[in-house]
């Protein structure tokens, strides 16, 4: 766990409110099951204004240098933009039930992600979370549970779980309803978020867009 990685003093940030104007750690293009292109992604990052995002494509990150040349060719013209972090949605078994992490911050060239960014969830050993969280942080990133309370099991015993092997964070703040524009679910994140502060875990946010506005899912 890595409690100087600069992403933790912007997570540390997150409310209910951060999304999806301001920040968004959860989203996908073309490079995984998503329908913008990466270019189309970073166009709108620069359009809404966001200040710190990530594209987390399932098992790949082929859409991170792409978007931080478009981001490059914005500022080059003037235009504010905002910071961009590596990030990769990656699936692995946590309580014997399947689940998503959402890898953020780390080394896009760090060996220990390899297995993970080959477009597929991994098999054996590595698929089990703990590898999973060690690899991430190995990478120096930070291992957040996605949408917790989206899986066959209770969100508490999944979040508690998540904190005993370490993780950094867990996805606070989800619109579980999948509404056109994103707003975080009553009552359900605000339990979520509780949890993960009781437990010391960073919140994070994200509109988990595969439509084609980052405004909405």
């Amino acid at each position: 766990m890595l409690l100087d990685h600069p992403l933790r003093l912007v997570l540390s940030s997150v409310t209910k409110e951060s999304c999806p104007k301001t920040l968004n750690f959860h989203c996908h293009t073309l490079c995984s099951d998503g329908s913008l292109s990466p270019k189309a992604l970073a166009e709108q990052a620069v359009q809404i204004g966001l200040e710190h995002f990530a594209v987390t494509d399932h098992h790949s990150l082929e859409a991170y240098p792409i978007i931080k040349n478009e981001l490059a060719r914005f500022q080059a013209a003037g235009k504010a933009v905002p910071t961009l972090w590596s990030g990769t949605e990656v699936s692995c078994v946590l309580e014997n039930c399947l689940v998503h992490v959402l890898a953020l911050g780390y080394k896009p060239d760090h060996p220990a992600m390899a297995p993970y960014l080959r477009g597929d969830a991994v098999v054996g050993e590595k698929l089990n979370a703990s590898s999973v969280v060690k690899a991430i942080q190995a990478a120096d990133g930070l291992a957040l549970l996605a949408h917790p309370a989206r899986y066959r099991l209770n969100f508490k015993l999944l979040v508690k779980a998540a904190a005993a092997l370490g993780f950094d964070g867990a996805e606070a703040w989800y619109d579980y309803e999948m509404q056109p524009r994103w707003r975080p679910s009553a009552h359900v994140c605000d339990r979520v978020a509780a949890l993960a502060s009781e437990l010391n875990l960073l919140h994070s946010c994200g509109t988990d867009s595969h439509g084609l506005s980052l405004l909405g899912r």
